[in-house]
């Protein structure tokens, strides 16, 4: 087996466990870092939602108390606020769906379906629990969610949700008597939740992925291009003429010119210890003449 082939076979060997190890840890490595990525997304669609909500209760339904007692505006209630521009911002983040998963809404949109229930039931078992996520089939694959507990920290703020007696009559007669009442201070009533494809970040780490191996592979094709040029033009050329010439002289060719070599590396001492063995085989050969 030639010399330069052995080394190749070496050198791919070398190169697929490499990459095979780089491979499978990157991947991972790369997975685990797009779901954050779309994690860390998610929670500021949520914190952009908590501010237009707070924003909404503090400023905006303040402003319209007067009008509320005539007429009532959706526009006035905090979760109708967040859910609006989160419908809105969804334009620039169709892969996000958000929604704010009431047990009891007062806006029938907003109730939590049999997944979501079970999200709420989390957060009310483990009421210092802050964030949860986890993932769920859907009928469209596999998904990402997100979850966050919606509470009631102002006392003025249950007033519209505490008894259908409490309410304001515009409210009720918009929505009705039947849901949205009963709410407790403190109590974990829905949950803010952000779900997401899962194809979404496997896509993402799919794609550095592809371009992370394919420039790996490319940087060692180029390293095994420049070793290969080096070993032939450094070590099997010399040595194959060298190896020629020693042919011809073992066959009595005395007079073959000499093998020139101004290198100091192992090949040049090489070629200055046959040059010397080559001269002195010459002499013994000239006195067994004589």
């Amino acid at each position: 087996m030639k010399l330069l082939l052995k080394f190749n076979l070496v050198f791919v060997l070398v190169f697929a466990l490499g990459l095979g190890i780089t491979a499978y840890v990157s991947r991972d490595l790369l997975q685990r870092n797009a779901r954050e990525e779309i994690l860390d997304h998610a929670r500021l669609i949520m914190d952009k939602a908590e501010a237009v909500r707070n924003f909404t209760s503090q400023q905006i339904t303040p402003l319209l108390e007067t009008q509320m007692k005539t007429t009532f505006l959706p526009q006035s209630v905090p979760t109708y606020a967040a859910s609006e521009v989160l419908a809105a911002l969804s334009k620039a983040y169709p892969d996000y769906k958000y929604k704010d998963a009431m047990l009891n809404p007062t806006n029938p949109r907003d109730r939590a379906t049999a997944w979501e229930v079970d999200i709420v039931s989390h957060f009310r078992d483990q009421p210092r629990s802050a964030e949860f996520i986890g993932q769920r089939d859907t009928p469209t694959g596999r998904s990402l969610f997100i979850a966050k507990p919606i509470r009631i920290t102002d006392a003025a703020c249950l007033h519209c949700h505490s008894t259908v007696e409490a309410a304001p009559k515009t409210m009720i007669d918009h929505y009705g008597p039947a849901n949205g009442f009963g709410w407790k201070l403190n109590e974990p009533l829905g949950a803010q939740v952000v779900s997401v494809p899962m194809a979404v970040p496997l896509a993402r780490a799919s794609h550095t992925f592809g371009v992370f191996i394919g420039s790996l592979t490319a940087v060692f094709v180029l390293i095994g291009a420049a070793l290969n040029l080096m070993l032939w033009k450094m070590v099997i050329q010399p040595v194959s003429r060298l190896s020629a010439l020693a042919d011809r002289v073992s066959l009595g060719e005395m007079d073959a010119p000499d093998f020139a070599s101004h290198t100091r590396d192992e090949i040049g001492v090489l070629t200055d210890s046959f040059t010397r063995m080559r001269k002195s085989l010459v002499q013994a050969m000239k006195m067994l003449e004589s």
